[in-house]
């Protein structure tokens, strides 16, 4: 039988989780009530959940852009599904070498690639090196490559998953058995991996839906290739000088220019896919980061190669 402590200490973990909940839904409920809030009530009364006045005109904005606000998706989706493709591919090939024990050099390249968490080169030797030496400027690849598609977390998130969850011995009677190391990845430490695998991709996914600092730096003329949220960042700006010079605007004389409104709009439409697929990863993105343990094996990793005084030692060694 369940005892009252265990019941007592079941509802209030239920209230608490009640509480987390409602702290999570309460901006994006924010969010759409104040898309459909009309824009003299936002200039009047700021975001409320109950509006004093509901208004389309921020939705019927963005409508006079639906052509481009389509193709902008089918950008996105294309540049997501390749740029995650590639970037899981890439770091399974990266991560696995350096899961295996008999890997020379294993210790030294593993920091080598937890340091560019730490540093980077900046801004500036990263636009010269796409533009200059890559030449990437105004094409896709330039909403693929740079930033976006190799991280240093992700690479030590899979090494450890492979190293803590990968058992040796099924690797070792492979290798016995005549099995290569590209069939054993594939056949073998592949399927076993769906959960880190789900975790990384939809990390991945969602930095490359996210994004919008690369076509900003890297297209100046391609606009066509504009993502969703450029594309979205440049109807909010619209909006703004729209509704600083509506005098000389004919989209004026038909509805006015909501420029608080559409704020909320642009991010209710750029969210609508992510709430839409991520219950789909849910399960395999929880476990994933569970098992991963990267924290934990960034500073192993961190601490073995650098020796601190024994004080230090102790006490991070506990954590």
């Amino acid at each position: 039988m369940t005892s009252k402590s265990d019941k007592a200490f079941g509802r209030i973990s239920a209230v608490i989780m009640l509480i987390l909940s409602l702290i999570c839904i309460f901006p994006i409920v924010l969010l759409f009530m104040s898309s459909i809030t009309s824009e003299s009530s936002l200039l009047q009364n700021g975001y409320s959940i109950f509006p004093e006045e509901f208004g389309f005109d921020a939705y019927q904005y963005l409508w006079f852009s639906r052509e481009k606000i389509f193709r902008a998706y089918m950008m996105t989706i294309s540049t997501t599904a390749v740029g995650t493709t590639l970037s899981v591919v890439t770091t399974t090939l990266l991560a696995y070498p350096l899961s295996r024990k008999n890997l020379p050099g294993r210790n030294f390249f593993a920091f080598f690639i937890f340091f560019t968490m730490l540093f980077n080169g900046g801004m500036i030797p990263s636009y010269m090196m796409w533009t200059q030496t890559f030449h990437i400027k105004d094409t896709f690849w330039a909403l693929v490559f740079p930033s976006l598609l190799l991280s240093g977390f992700a690479v030590i998130m899979m090494r450890t998953y492979f190293t803590t969850n990968i058992p040796d011995n099924i690797v070792e009677a492979a290798m016995i058995d005549g099995a290569s190391e590209a069939k054993i990845l594939i056949r073998i430490v592949v399927p076993m991996s769906k959960p880190i695998l789900s975790t990384i991709g939809l990390m991945t996914a969602l930095a490359y839906w996210n994004d919008w600092m690369n076509g900003l730096y890297y297209l100046t003329r391609r606009t066509d290739l504009y993502t969703i949220q450029n594309l979205l960042n440049r109807l909010i700006s619209s909006a703004d000088f729209l509704s600083n010079n509506q005098a000389n605007s004919m989209i004026a004389a038909n509805i006015q220019v909501p420029s608080v409104g559409v704020r909320m709009a642009v991010a209710v439409i750029a969210i609508i896919p992510i709430l839409l697929i991520y219950p789909f990863f849910q399960k395999g993105f929880v476990k994933g980061i569970v098992i991963g343990g990267v924290m934990r094996e960034s500073w192993k990793m961190f601490r073995n190669r650098w020796e601190f005084p024994p004080g230090i030692s102790q006490l991070t060694c506990s954590a």
